[in-house]
Formats: structure tokens, C-alpha cells, sequence
């Protein structure tokens, strides 16, 4: 059985000291929930909020430390019960423009697990043998197995955004796939998979100040595309397939969180905490022991 954590009121004291809000009085995730099935206004939404939780860089880095440790014993708990045929298992989807965050979230958020119960993969542009099967065959070949936190940089959803912008596939193609990623995520949520689809939604001003650092940081040229800035002119584009996707494909099974992107510690907060809410509602158990333990230590203590 895991272990108690602080008493409830004790919790939320010390939160409070900090400067941030915790689970007691906040489920982040009907703030960032998506609608689905609504129109979606992009622009409607502040890139640089903070809707809940820490309100400054201290008391986010801060916030983060204090996640650590839930998150590791909810990961371990998972694992643990994957053992004892437990075939749950969490998906983290990351999506966004260019310098959203998408690796800095995997590096910061993830960073608190163990790695030897995450499946990383970040999908990049598909090769001539992924092109020839369907789009989804190589999102089901890196699906994470029973008790591991699987995340995607990058996803199955490139297929209906840079496909729908550079027009990469026939439009009435496009337009079937919205509705094969919604029987495609039902079926995984069906087969026990927590589906957690985070939109780092980065502002464009941001996004050219973040690819002038990479400029100014020889350290960071590898990291920089002088096609980047030939994307920028295309950003109404992008902005309008984000918008299609968030609104056709965030189901009850499969909801997308808008995640505010332009702070860099929230956004690393914000996924954390969203993680944290999915795993805490799955309550994963350490599975009882299949042998007689006072046995066992009866025998061990005569060696």
C-alpha cells in the first residue's frame, strides 16, 4: 500500500506559503480543457496567463520540486501493478509551433520520472517506408506498453496540420482523418490508455524572440532552421489547423488542454500538474504479495 502523504489542510498551507494553488482547490485541467466540438479562437487566448496555480517564475520552480515526489510514487505505482496484469498506461501528446517547448517540456516535466517506465519518441518528418502505410502505423509501433508513461513530440496530429498546410495529402484525405484519430484514440482509451493531449500555445511574438536567442547562442545554432523563418510567413495557416484539430478532435476520451506557453516555468507546471490529476484518478496499487511474507521472513532471518 503506498504511503500516506501530509494531511490536507497541512498541504495546502505550505502551498499557499509559495505562492501557488494545489489539487485541493484546483482541477487544471477543466480550466485547459478544450470544449471539442466549439469553434476555437486562437487569438481569443493569452499565450503569457496563468490561469491557476504558481503566479511567478520563483514560485513555479518551486511548485515543481514539490510534484517530484507524487509523481514518482504514482509512476512506480503504476509500473508496480503492470506486474500483477494491470495493463493501464499513460500517453502524453505534445504538440505546438516551432519553439513551443515541446523538447524543454520532455526535458523539465518528464525529468521527474523514471526513466526506465517513460517511451520517448519524437516524430519527425515521415521516411519513404513510414509513407508507405497508413499515417498511424507508425504512431501504433512507439504506443506505450501496460504501466509506462508514453510521450509523443509530436504526433499523429502532424498528419491533419503540416499535411493540411503544405497540402501534403488530398483534402478529402485531411478531412477523413479527423475522424480516424477519434476512433483510433477510443479505442486506446478502451484499451486502458490515459490519453493527455497537451497544445503548448506559444504567441508569435514569442516565437520570434525564441528563435533569436538560438541566433545569438552558438550553442544553440543546431537547434535553429533557416526554414523556420519561411514557416512564420504560414503561421494563419498553422494557427487555423491547430484550431480545427483542437475543436474536432477533443472527446471525452481523448480531450486537448490548451497549455499557455509563453512562460516557460508555467508551461512545465501546467503539464506536470496534468499528469499528476490523470495518475492521481487512475490510483494505481502496488499489487498484494503472492507468497506468504511472514514465511519468507521466518526463513530469511535463519540464513
Amino acid at each position: 500500500m503506498a504511503k500516506k502523504g501530509p494531511k490536507k489542510g497541512a498541504k495546502t498551507r505550505a502551498a499557499k506559503k509559495k505562492g501557488s494553488t494545489t489539487g485541493d482547490d484546483l482541477a487544471l485541467r477543466e480550466l485547459l480543457r478544450v470544449p471539442g466540438g466549439k469553434p476555437v479562437d486562437l487569438a481569443a487566448h493569452d499565450a503569457r496567463q496563468t490561469p491557476a496555480g504558481p503566479r511567478d517564475k520563483r514560485a513555479g520552480r518551486a511548485a515543481m520540486t514539490d510534484l517530484a515526489a507524487p509523481l514518482a510514487d504514482l509512476q512506480e505505482r503504476l509500473w508496480a501493478a503492470s506486474t500483477a496484469g494491470d495493463r493501464r498506461r499513460v500517453l502524453l501528446v505534445l504538440q505546438g509551433m516551432d519553439t513551443s517547448g515541446k523538447g524543454g517540456t520532455v526535458k523539465h516535466a518528464i525529468g521527474l520520472f523514471n526513466p526506465s517506465g517513460c517511451r520517448i519518441r519524437a516524430f519527425k518528418a515521415p521516411t519513404p517506408k513510414e509513407l508507405g502505410h497508413p499515417f498511424l502505423w507508425r504512431i501504433k509501433k512507439a504506443l506505450p506498453h501496460a504501466g509506462e508513461l508514453g510521450i509523443f513530440d509530436r504526433s499523429h496530429y502532424e498528419d491533419v496540420l503540416i499535411a493540411r498546410v503544405r497540402a501534403l495529402a488530398p483534402a478529402a484525405e485531411i478531412e477523413r482523418r479527423y475522424d480516424e484519430i477519434n476512433r483510433f484514440e477510443k479505442a486506446l482509451a478502451d484499451d486502458g490508455v490515459t490519453i493527455v493531449k497537451c497544445f503548448l500555445h506559444i504567441s508569435y511574438d514569442e516565437q520570434r524572440d525564441r528563435l533569436l536567442k538560438r541566433l545569438d547562442r552558438p550553442d544553440k545554432h543546431w537547434k535553429f532552421n533557416v526554414s523556420d523563418i519561411d514557416e512564420r510567413a504560414l503561421w494563419p495557416a498553422y494557427q487555423q489547423a491547430y484550431e480545427l484539430a483542437l475543436e474536432r478532435c477533443s472527446t471525452p476520451h481523448a480531450p486537448w488542454y490548451l497549455v499557455p506557453a509563453d512562460r516557460k516555468w508555467y508551461r512545465n507546471w501546467a503539464v506536470s500538474r496534468l499528469l499528476l490529476e490523470h495518475l492521481s484518478e487512475l490510483d494505481p496499487r502496488y499489487p498484494e504479495a503472492d507468497f506468504d511474507v511472514a514465511e519468507a521472513r521466518r526463513r530469511l532471518l535463519e540464513k
